[in-house]
């Protein structure tokens, strides 16, 4: 059977050992996801599942929403709370929620950690009849021959990985609708408990220097397991290509968003 990233809660659960670099250093969400989710609720009230430092609960605070937050990192809940997140420490799937009930449900970057069965009916739980969950993704893309080269290095690094990024033989954006975002609605779907889960795509892009690259890429899922030596075998590498290409390169986002509303009890 293949390996599902909720089985590897080893990897989710270790993000905050470098919290600050991961809280400076990962991409942030465009405003247009927290307005397509907010759009036409009578209010605005916001559990954010797996908020982390507090970096997609930003984007609905600036949209005018009030945001609480369940996250299993003590150390990257904290980073959060210094936001003014008031943020509780556990496992979605097993946090009580002491009766709350919220508008919507929302999960940045952090869904594919949760159980999609139990993940989903502990979101039914606390969601109001109507209100929606809403699941979603940054997705980068560069140039082809800048993924390949990417593809490459990981490939010739011993990185004990449970994955090679970049080699998966079709586009990022692809494989993560494969992989993570269909998973994801299938899971809304199977649970009876919501609408039809819709997909919509926010397209944006952004210039990444090289020292901002080799600043995000030890944040990504699995790579703070990578020894010592082996990380900085990768990251002189990707450096190198970087440079290769002038010292910078664009990467084109996608953010995949999937939304479902509750169901009229």
């Amino acid at each position: 059977m293949t390996e599902r990233p909720q089985d590897r809660r080893d990897i989710a659960e270790a993000f905050g050992v470098d919290a600050e670099r991961y809280d400076r250093a990962r991409p942030r969400y465009p405003r247009g996801v927290a307005e397509a989710v907010l759009d036409g609720l009578p209010a605005a009230r916001v559990l954010d599942v797996g908020i982390g430092t507090g970096i997609s609960a930003l984007t609905f605070r600036d949209a005018g929403a009030e945001v609480t937050g369940v996250e299993v990192d003590e150390r990257m809940a904290e980073i959060a709370r210094l936001r003014g997140f008031p943020v509780e420490v556990a496992r979605f799937e097993e946090w009580d929620a002491g009766g709350a009930v919220f508008d919507a449900v929302v999960s940045g970057q952090a869904w594919h950690w949760v159980d999609a069965t139990a993940g989903t009916d502990a979101a039914a739980r606390v969601l109001r009849p109507g209100g929606r969950l809403a699941l979603f993704w940054n997705v980068g893309e560069p140039a082809s021959d800048i993924a390949a080269a990417f593809g490459e290095v990981y490939r010739s690094v011993e990185t004990g990985l449970p994955f090679t990024p970049w080699s998966g033989g079709m586009s990022a954006i692809d494989g993560y609708l494969r992989s993570i975002v269909e998973p994801a609605a299938a899971g809304i779907r199977a649970s009876g408990l919501f609408s039809e889960p819709a997909l919509r795509r926010f397209d944006w892009s952004a210039t990444i220097t090289r020292d901002e690259w080799l600043d995000q890429v030890p944040t990504s899922g699995g790579h703070n397991r990578i020894p010592a030596e082996r990380l900085a075998e990768l990251l002189d590498g990707l450096g190198r290509v970087v440079d290769e290409h002038g010292g910078s390169f664009t990467m084109e986002y996608a953010t995949l968003l999937v939304m479902a509303e509750r169901h009229q009890v």
